[in-house]
Formats: structure tokens, sequence, C-alpha cells
């Protein structure tokens, strides 16, 4: 009993020592790509969350989770500007369909995204290319065309960003706003009855680690400029966090380290003292053995006896007296050899079908004026008989 109070002090002691040493360890750095409004990790949008009401003064920066069709059938947002920033998208023909109806009403939506759904490109005639600024010397440039947006101005995609492009898109009714070094298109503008749809493939730009740098913090200021100073601004976090339908108190609770933390320590000390209370009050109880069973093991060695015997003739007439012996004292039969009285009241009063009795009534009558039987007309006797068992029942 001791000693288990002193294990149990010891491993209480040592996992308290690794949660602390655990908590005040630096923190790996989380390079997940979420896009997510709510994180601060580098590939996370909080800092641009944060900041928009510099780039949209006096707006209300509304953030929905759910489809683009139930947030535009809103009433709600009438009169607003939607902003889309994702690692990709799966934009529907419905989704689409609501869009542009929103955009011609005379509304503003901005998406940034490496992937906008086949519906969406296909509706739009275009196609995007992905690629990464790897050289750590060498980044990708770009700049602005429009002329109001400072052309001359060059900014560049840092390492581990993507530098993506449009490499197809419908010249008649696109308007492109910005271009890498090599003129290849990365902003587009597609003017839609009263309102405009921008559209560009590199979110990476829009992220924590961009921001940080002034050329990245530029250039999605400037970007997001363009859109129409509205009211309100419906920020888009659907496609980075989900409906948010499976939260709950406990995800929340493990999301935080120190009640993550605290929460395991509880469930360790809870085991050591489950386990030490089960110790504690458990009682020996003592082994009974099972009484032997010596009518099993006496049949068991005349079984082996007459099997190495090989006394196929008397076993035949032994399991043929049981026959007649079970019959008598279960279906009151009298017969006491086989033939057509023995077949008739074998059917009548067992059930027993016409073809088995029949069977039975000649395997008995060989027996009777035989003195050997082979294995196999013992083993088909002994089928008979427990064919007859299962049909009577």
């Amino acid at each position: 009993m001791k000693d288990l109070k002193i294990y149990f002090i010891i491993a209480t002691v040592l996992f308290a020592v690794y949660i602390v040493a655990n908590m005040n360890k630096p923190r790996d750095i989380n390079w997940t790509p979420t896009f997510s409004n709510t994180d601060k990790i580098p590939y996370g949008t909080r800092m641009l969350y944060e900041r928009a009401r510099d780039i949209f003064p006096g707006a209300v920066i509304k953030p929905k989770r759910q489809a683009i069709y139930n947030t535009i059938a809103e009433d709600s947002i009438k009169g607003s500007s939607y902003i889309i920033i994702a690692g990709g998208l799966n934009i529907t023909k419905p989704d689409f369909k609501q869009l542009k109806q929103y955009i011609t009403a005379g509304n503003d939506v901005f998406i940034a995204a490496g992937f906008l759904g086949a519906d969406f490109e296909k509706e739009l005639k275009i196609s995007i290319t992905n690629k990464f600024a790897v050289n750590g010397n060498a980044h990708t440039l770009m700049h602005f065309v429009n002329p109001a947006l400072s052309p001359e101005v060059n900014y560049f995609v840092d390492k581990g960003l993507t530098a993506g492009y449009y490499d197809k898109f419908d010249t008649a009714h696109a308007v492109v706003i910005g271009e890498t070094d090599d003129h290849k298109a990365n902003l587009l503008k597609y003017p839609m009855g009263k309102g405009n749809l921008y559209l560009t493939p590199n979110p990476g730009m829009f992220t924590n680690y961009s921001l940080l740098k002034p050329q990245g913090a530029e250039w999605a200021s400037t970007a997001l400029s363009m859109v129409k100073k509205t009211p309100e601004i419906v920020w888009d976090e659907y496609y980075t966090q989900g409906t948010g339908e499976n939260d709950s108190p406990m995800r929340v609770f493990l999301g935080n380290a120190q009640l993550k933390a605290a929460y395991y320590l509880t469930l360790f000390s809870l085991l050591i003292f489950v386990l030490y209370e089960t110790k504690r009050r458990q009682r020996i109880i003592p082994i009974i053995n099972p009484l032997e069973n010596s009518t099993v093991d006496f049949v068991n060695v005349v079984g082996q006896v007459y099997y190495e015997r090989r006394d196929n003739i008397n076993i035949a007439r032994k399991k043929m007296q049981y026959f007649w012996a079970f019959i008598r004292e279960t279906y009151r039969i009298k017969a006491n050899r086989p033939g057509p009285e023995f077949v008739e009241e074998l059917v009548n009063r067992t059930g027993a079908t016409e073809d088995l009795a029949r069977e039975l009534s000649g395997a008995f009558i060989f027996i009777s004026t035989h003195d050997i039987v082979t294995d196999q007309e013992l083993i088909r006797l002994n089928q008979l008989i427990e064919q007859f068992y299962i049909q009577s029942r």
C-alpha cells in the first residue's frame, strides 16, 4: 500500500514537471496556410481583418460562415461589399448565379484564391497557374497596371508565397489591374452591371506574414482599396473555418494550451486515483476448481477402447439398441424389429420422412444379419440416426 502511494506521488510530480516544461518551451511556428481571420500564425489573416477598418473607414466588418448562396440571400447584406480570402474555393453554379445578381445590383466582390472551382472558372473562362517563390534572392516581381495605382512601383512576392497568375481569361470582359514582371495578369476586374468582381490568385499576399513587410502591406491595401466603400463589408470565412456548426465548448477548451495541459493533468491524476482505489479495495477471490465430470471421462475412455479395437459391429448394434430405447421411451413405439410395421409407426409418430424410415430399417436389418460392418457403413448408420433426431425435433 505504501509503495503504491509513493509511486502515485512520484508519477504525479513527474507529469506536472513535464506539463510545466512543455508550457514554457518555445512554440514551433505553425506554417499552415489557414487564411483564417482568427489566426495569428504566419499564413492567417488576423492582421488584415483587424486593419480592414483602415481601408474601409466607418464600415462595419461582418464575418460570415455560410455558403455564398445563403449569405447573399439575406436581405441584411444589401448595399455592401463582399471579400473572400482563401486557399481555394468551390463556387457552384447556384453560388455564381447568386453572386452575379449581387454584383449586378451594384455591389463589389473581391476574391483572392488559388482555385475557384471548375464551374466558376468555366463561367468566367479563366485558367489559373500557381507557382511558388522559393529562391531567397530572386523574388517574383509584380506591379499594378492602372495609372492611378503607381504602375512604376514594383512589389515582390516573398519566398514561400504563391505567385499565381491567369494564363487564360476572357479579354473581352476582364480588365487587367495588376500583372507580374513578365506581363502575366494577376489581378483582374470584371465589370458586371452596376458592380465589379475583382480576382487575384494570390491569397498569400494578404496573410500576416506578407503584411509584416512594407511592400506586402502596401500591395494588399492598394488592391483592396479598389473595392467600393460601403457601410458594410461582408468578410467570408466559410471557406477557411467552415460553418461553425461543429464548434463545441470542448473544442474551444482544448484550443487553449494552458487549459489543454490542465485538462490532461486532471485526467492523468484521475486515472492514477482510480487505479489506486481499485487496488486498495480489491479482495482476493478464492479459486474454486470445477467438479470433474467422471461420466464424460468414462465415455471418452470407452470410446477410445472401441476405436482401438475397431469393433464396428459391436458399436453398430449398441447404437441400434440405444435407438430402439429412445423411440420406445419418447414415442411409445413398441416395435423391436425393423420392417414395414416399424417404418409405418416411425413415420406416423415421429414426423420422419418415409425414405429416411425405410433406409433406417434397411440399415438395422443389415446389422442384424451380418457380423462385419465397415467404417463407411458405420458412418452411414450414424448419419441416418442423426438425421432422424433432426427431423423428429
